[in-house]
């Protein structure tokens, strides 16, 4: 026993000796004495953090440890090994078992590291900062991972109790390895713990900020701005300089606008390390910004500068800058952001090129595979790519391997890419980030020679080609199968892959060039990193180009783009917003470079709560329609040789599809004019006598009128033969064409005013145009058609488009679209019920039906199927303010027509114009109805600024504009409410339960709902504006937190209710009148802090649609001293409050709002 305590105290002795001499060797600085109370330290905190695991047996030192220098590890490790010193034997056991099940666990090496954090490698100047992290000893430097960065750690002396080494390659011999710092580090001397500013630093706000970014002049104030992570941007490095730009948004929902946001440029060397360190969500205060202007980029940035600091955001140690009180004057406030506008309608026919909005999204996920370490490409979760090429991500791609965490930010999601993938892709470009969020536990496999000699031509695919994602995917696929063909044994692999001198490239790439020439766009301009991370939309190479061969369904009538993965419906316009008419685009192969992706997605749910719309129990339907659309002008169209271009389909469809003739040199045609196109619907028709019992279902079909032009044709040659009459056909005769089962192939390129020739293939059997319809149609719509005849359209029957110019017979057509007078739109007495006209979709919301069944079965969703209700801006020529017009949309119309989104310029025709019982007009789809879409949405929103009006201007009538500003004093308080709501049944919540009787909610979640109106007056009219929700914080002068204070206080009694008679007068109160809440409140309403000058965005409750008269003006008497007054004064304007703030002169901020 005393033997063993002996030869244990000699152990410590010779490792404290060796700890000795390590510490001085590699810790102490250079020419300086032994430092014993760095010695001490040391040992300290490795002794505290061996004793930490509770299994030392013993043992107060870890004497199977020795210490490592960064020397060491770069001279002697030649394997990937890993250091866990606070771990057992058990629990590293347990650790490399679940690493195990993929891969080959990191081998464990006992080895104690000790470092100084640094951004700076070796000895490097301030100005060689780039960004990346290094751990530092006195024999060197190793560049680190770390997975969350705390910028008070750099310059420090820190233990590294669970790291893991990766060694250079082995043909690299002049190549660095790299640390993966796995656990927090333990520092050596005690970190100095920050308590904060002694005052409160003054912020701005990313509102107040995007402000003052428009405001040039201000180029002397240097603020702190503070808000929430909303984006970051990829640290691009250039031979000239780093920078990354980070995003400041709101912290909390309820304050200011939302989507509101300020672009930050880093680029001083010594503060890209805060790239490691910036979390997105969390908040975060920069300090002493300024104003710069990016060359190239037309808008102004805010940007660090050498004394500027990153902070974590704490509320208690800041406060809200007044800019104005700062300035010493007013800031001529901006226009706020503006409600969408219809003034510029005109203007804006002219279509900019079309650009799809990219979709961006978040994603985290685990690398489970390594596809081509060289060109950038991992598998993530089994089931994605990755492509990282798109970054240069030289320091991260040295830890990348299968078990590695990451958080990807603003990354695109690609699918059906090609390039010999079918599986979606997701790759990051400048705009986005790649966080590290987890090391791997695997050990990392040897790379292999096309790997470790490819990387330089990747890159040059990437940033000297300027390849878009299939055309790199294709390239990396064509690369590999040129290096299995010829090396290593023709070719060694750096013969074929390595750059041969700076201006020769290398042979793959020579192989590839030729093709790559013809498969490159022309005119693609090189990469502009400021604008890829900050313009909006958003342009990069990742953005997809559509290839794929025009179909016309007969199952849903519309156009479709089909490859062999699936078939994606388009919307297509021709130039001028012209439609599309000719058939001859079907068979014909389409690339399309600009386009629109529009995504539809409708889910009904039996509750407003948006929190829990994950609960599949709660969701009673979920639909979603994906679809795309383009001008024909931004397409490649390429027509595909084969007998015939009418064929709908492909031959994988060809069984629903109608055969192509035999011989295409016979059969028989007519030309006639199209006047009038119905809506595609399911229709009933009637069964023929003889027919089958069972009863008919409802078939999708449409019908056109016309009239023809002519008799009856024969093909002679290559060409047609004099027209004949027939039997029965005359000629200029009123027909009506019934389009049924395949023949709706033919829907989207019939448009009124054409000249269409309906052919019909050769056959033994003569073919008369005017047999075989009428029994499906009884006399009477014929008769309202006026049309004599009608004819159903065999499937095998086909279009061709003809030229009016060169048909003879052809009458005098007027070509522009028939519209209706404002006057029969707006009249409640015009007889005539179907209107047309065009306009600018505002919005499209779902609503309930106009005509809701009074019974419903539980549990059936047809009569659930609900309605789509479309907000329309009228053009109007030389009309101001052009009216707003509601159109309904409702079964068997559903889902509506492509392209119908706001923004889009649509013809209406045939609308059914009704009058609701409020006395507004609206419209709705009728079988008759025929839509045509004249532009799509713009890429931007090109809104004109709501104008500034007094509110006698209200009482115009149609010269009114529906939505304003104006700047009015709130004279007094009417009514407010404030309330708790069941998010399912929307019965009272009280004390945390719903009150609804009967049943038991299956949610026991609440919303709260508030409602004010007010009384305002500017000096020539007073309104009457109600608000609500956070409006109403807005109109009580109640700052954020204040708000939702006092939404708490209404939680208890579930509803407080005040209803104010008159000035003076008492207010009614649904609560007692002495309880605090209620005197809070009538205080607050009758203070100078509520009843204040204000600046009012507000649309009108009486929509521009009604039809009844305004009310006159009434007499009415005034008191003023002892003398009666008798003058007409205008009724009140009833308004909704659409924002409320505070006038640009104001400085004072109110009782209530001076405090937050």
């Amino acid at each position: 026993m005393a033997s063993g305590r002996a030869q244990a105290a000699d152990s410590e002795q010779a490792w404290l000796e060796a700890a000795q001499a390590f510490i001085q060797e590699t810790l102490c600085p250079a020419g300086k004495e032994s430092n014993i109370q760095l010695t001490q330290l040391v040992i300290d905190c490795v002794k505290t953090t061996w004793l930490s695991q509770g299994r030392n047996q013993g043992f107060t030192l870890p004497l199977s440890y020795s210490f490592v220098s960064v020397l060491d590890l770069r001279s002697h490790q030649r394997l990937p090994c890993c250091s866990h010193l606070s771990w057992s034997s058990t629990a590293y056991q347990a650790w490399a078992q679940e690493a195990g099940l993929s891969g080959t666990p990191l081998p464990r090496e006992r080895l104690l590291l000790l470092g100084t954090l640094t951004d700076l490698s070796g000895d490097l100047e301030q100005e060689c900062r780039n960004g990346s992290l290094y751990v530092k000893d006195n024999t060197g430097t190793l560049g680190c991972e770390l997975i969350d960065l705390d910028l008070s750690w750099l310059g420090h002396l820190f233990l590294f109790p669970s790291w893991s080494y990766l060694p250079p390659a082995r043909w690299n011999s002049s190549g660095n390895g790299h640390l993966e710092l796995w656990g927090v580090p333990v520092p050596v001397f005690p970190l100095a713990i920050s308590t904060g500013p002694p005052t409160p630093i003054p912020v701005l706000y990313p509102e107040a900020a995007s402000h003052l970014l428009r405001h040039s002049k201000l180029r002397t104030v240097q603020p702190n701005l503070a808000g929430k992570l909303v984006q970051l941007s990829a640290l691009v490095k250039s031979q000239k300089k780093a920078y990354f730009i980070l995003s400041l948004g709101e912290s909390s929902p309820a304050g200011s606008q939302a989507g509101s946001h300020v672009p930050i440029l880093v680029q001083v060397p010594a503060q890209l390390v805060w790239h490691r360190a910036l979390w997105p969500g969390r908040a975060y205060v920069l300090t002493e910004l300024r104003l710069s202007r990016i060359r190239g980029y037309h808008y102004h940035v805010w940007t660090t500068t050498s004394s500027s600091h990153l902070l974590p955001l704490k509320p208690e140690c800041v406060r809200e800058l007044d800019l104005q009180l700062e300035l010493g004057r007013p800031l001529l406030e901006a226009d706020p952001k503006p409600f969408p506008r219809t003034g510029n309608i005109h203007d804006r026919k002219k279509q900019k090129d079309l650009v799809r909005d990219s979709r961006l999204l978040s994603y985290t996920g685990m690398v489970t595979g390594v596809l081509n370490q060289a060109a950038g490409l991992y598998e993530l979760d089994g089931q994605l790519v990755l492509c990282l090429s798109y970054q240069r991500v030289h320091g991260l791609r040295h830890v990348l391997r299968p078990g590695v965490l990451l958080e990807l930010q603003d990354v695109h999601l690609l699918q059906s890419v090609g390039g010999g993938t079918r599986r979606p892709v997701l790759a990051p470009c400048l705009r986005g980030a790649i966080l590290l969020r987890g090391f791997s536990r695997q050990k990392p496999e040897t790379q292999s020679s096309p790997q470790v000699w490819g990387a330089s031509l990747y890159e040059q695919l990437i940033w000297g080609h300027q390849l878009g994602l299939p055309l790199y995917l294709w390239a990396t696929k064509a690369l590999e199968e040129l290096v299995c063909k010829l090396c290593p044994h023709v070719l060694r692999y750096h013969q074929f892959l390595q750059h041969l001198s700076p201006g020769n490239p290398s042979l793959g790439l020579q192989l590839l060039a030729p093709i790559l020439e013809s498969l490159v766009p022309p005119r693609v301009r090189s990469r502009d990193a400021y604008k890829e991370i900050l313009e909006e939309p958003h342009h990069c190479p990742l953005q997809k180009v559509l290839l794929g061969v025009l179909v016309a369904s007969s199952h849903k009538g519309c156009l479709q783009l089909r490859d062999q993965t699936g078939s994606l419906p388009c919307l297509l316009l021709n130039k001028h917003s012209q439609p599309l008419t000719d058939p001859r685009l079907i068979g014909c192969l389409v690339r399309a470079e600009r386009f629109q992706l529009i995504t539809e997605r409708h889910v009904r749910s039996s509750f407003p709560s948006w929190k829990e719309l994950s609960a599949t129990g709660f969701v009673q339907m979920q639909e979603a329609r994906v679809y795309v659309q383009f001008f024909l002008t931004d397409a490649l169209i390429l027509p595909v040789p084969r007998p015939s271009l009418h064929s709908a389909t492909s031959s994988a469809s060809a069984q629903t599809e109608p055969r192509l003739p035999e011989n295409p040199h016979t059969g028989q045609s007519r030309l006639f004019l199209l006047c009038h196109k119905e809506a595609l619907m399911k229709r009933n028709f009637c069964v023929p006598s003889g027919a089958s019992p069972e009863v008919p279902k409802p078939t999708l079909s449409f019908h056109v009128s016309g009239t023809w032009l002519g008799g009856t044709q024969k093909k002679e040659g290559t060409g047609w033969g004099p027209p004949e009459l027939k039997g029965d056909e005359k000629k200029d005769q009123k027909v009506l064409l019934i389009f049924l089962g395949s023949s709706v192939r033919w829907f989207e390129f019939l448009h009124p005013g054409q000249v269409y020739r309906l052919v019909a293939p050769g056959g033994p059997t003569p073919v008369s145009f005017e047999v075989g319809g009428s029994s499906y149609m009884s006399q009477r719509p014929l008769e309202l058609a006026g049309c004599t005849s009608c004819l159903t359209v065999q499937d095998e029957w086909t279009l061709e488009l003809e030229s009016s110019q060169d048909t003879p017979d052809v009458p005098s057509v007027n070509t522009a679209l028939p519209k209706s007078s404002l006057t029969d739109l707006l009249s409640g007495s015009s007889t005539d019920s179907l209107v047309s006209f065009s306009a600018e979709i505002l919005s499209r919301t779902l609503c309930e039906p106009l005509l809701a069944p009074l019974q419903t079965k539980p549990g059936s969703t047809g009569a659930r199927r609900g309605c789509v209700k479309i907000t329309v801006a009228l053009e109007i020529a030389d009309c101001e303010f052009p009216p707003h017009l509601d159109i309904y949309i409702e079964a068997p119309h559903l889902p509506p027509p492509l392209g119908l989104l706001p923004g889009a310029r649509v013809y209406f025709n045939q609308l059914e114009k009704r009058v609701s019982r409020s006395h507004n007009v609206y419209c709705c789809f009728r079988p008759s109805t025929y839509t045509q879409v004249l532009s799509f949405p713009p890429e931007t929103t090109v809104s004109a600024p709501l104008p500034h009006i007094y509110l006698a201007e209200l009482l115009r009538g149609g010269q009114a504009p529906f939505q304003a500003v104006a700047s009015c004093h709130i004279v007094s308080v009417f009514s407010l409410q404030l309330l708790w709501v069941c998010a399912h049944c929307t019965s009272l919540f009280l004390q945390g339960r719903c009150t609804h009787q009967g049943s038991t909610c299956p949610t026991q979640t609440s919303v709260s709902q508030a409602n004010i109106r007010l009384l305002v007056e500017d000096g020539t009219a007073e309104a009457v504006v109600t608000c609500r929700n956070h409006h109403v914080a807005a109109a009580l002068g109640l700052c954020p937190s204040e708000w939702t204070s006092l939404l708490e206080f209404v939680r208890g009694p579930g509803k407080v209710a005040l209803q104010f008679i008159g000035p003076g007068a008492q207010p009614e109160s649904s609560a007692k009148i002495d309880e605090p809440l209620t005197l809070f409140l009538q205080t607050l309403c009758t203070s100078l802090s509520v009843l204040r000058p204000i600046v009012l965005t507000f649309e009108l409750e009486r929509k521009p649609s009604k039809i009844i008269p305004l009310e006159p003006p009434r007499l009415q008497r005034f008191q003023c001293g002892e003398l009666p007054l008798l003058t007409h004064v205008n009724p009140r304007i009833q308004l909704s409050c659409l924002s409320i703030r505070e006038p640009e002169h104001s400085n004072s901020l109110g009782a209530f709002a001076s405090c937050c």
